[in-house]
């Protein structure tokens, strides 16, 4: 179940409505079986777009005992990278091991901008907080900018909580490969994961890819899908336009989105209305799942709607 907390018009009081109902959302999806949520970071949007998700995966460990949170990704270059070391440590002892993320470049010089970042120098900066948070899990004094440090506490997960390396490119792959990480893209690209094993052999380091499915798609339940998209169609518009437009062409999405009217977004397949039955039958062929209760700004009872079926129609069958 994935979460971004988008609202347009972000008026606080329906925005403090729809960070309550992902918390009662996912309680309720943990209740019902369901393993995942997934957040994701982003800062400056309009819409405002999920920008602090350690401390949303943080209310939703106090709600859930068993939910894991998967964030994906963390621009780890915009943080401080004891300040965030520490924090997914403690996320890390909260949860008993239950929060993974990847670290990601982003690809919004805005953002970079903002945190009084250099865009020019985000590599470098990636490498030196990924060293830096390895480092710090450790609980060991080490040197850190021509001082010592050490970050306490040491987290429950060892001897680090599970962190990929997001990309798309060769350059993630070889920066997983050198320091020993997984990688994640954000696309099916066997190639990139044929590249990564080869680095992994040249740098003398094991990991694996955790390879997105080759088509992604997000689950929207209603019993009329015609209807829906008819009414709600402009929430799902809302969201792949908005982050199509954040994307250049050297980026690679799973969920990038070309459409610019609902018809053309509902023939592409990366969001889905489906029936109960549909959705059964399509989990079924794919062996995926990923929903989207409050995409876009979708009212609260919408998603509570969508949600409903899935966990009293489709979850049963699938079990």
């Amino acid at each position: 179940m994935r979460f971004n907390q988008v609202q347009p018009g972000i008026e606080p009081k329906e925005m403090a409505a729809r960070y309550q109902a992902t918390l009662d959302l996912a309680e309720y999806g943990e209740q019902h079986g369901l393993g995942f949520a997934q957040f994701e970071e982003h800062h400056g949007a309009p819409n405002g777009w999920s920008p602090s998700p350690l401390i949303t995966a943080s209310a939703v460990f106090g709600r859930c005992r068993k939910l894991q949170v998967v964030l994906m990704a963390l621009l780890v270059p915009l943080h401080d990278p004891l300040r965030i070391a520490e924090d997914i440590a403690v996320l890390d002892l909260l949860s008993g091991g239950r929060f993974m993320f990847a670290a990601g470049l982003g690809y919004r010089p805005s953002e970079y901008a903002a945190h009084r970042k250099s865009w020019d120098d985000r590599g470098k900066l990636m490498d030196e907080a990924i060293d830096a948070m390895l480092k710090a899990w450790t609980g060991e004094p080490f040197e850190y900018h021509g001082t010592t440090v050490q970050v306490t506490p040491r987290p429950v997960t060892q001897p680090h909580p599970m962190l990929f390396i997001g990309g798309t490119n060769k350059v993630s792959a070889r920066r997983a490969a050198r320091f020993g990480l997984p990688l994640y893209p954000a696309k099916h690209l066997p190639e990139l994961e044929a590249y990564y094993y080869e680095q992994c052999a040249a740098n003398g380091t094991q990991g694996f890819c955790m390879m997105p499915p080759e088509a992604t798609w997000h689950a929207h339940i209603a019993e009329d899908p015609d209807k829906a998209w008819a009414e709600l169609g402009h929430y799902f518009l809302h969201e792949a336009m908005t982050y199509a437009g954040w994307q250049t062409p050297d980026i690679q999405s799973g969920v990038h989105s070309h459409a610019t009217t609902i018809d053309e977004l509902r023939a592409e397949g990366i969001y889905r209305i489906l029936t109960p039955d549909q959705c059964v039958e399509q989990v079924r062929e794919s062996q995926n799942l990923l929903l989207h209760p409050l995409i876009g700004g979708m009212p609260i009872d919408e998603a509570w709607k969508s949600t409903t079926l899935w966990a009293e129609q489709v979850m049963p069958r699938l079990t």
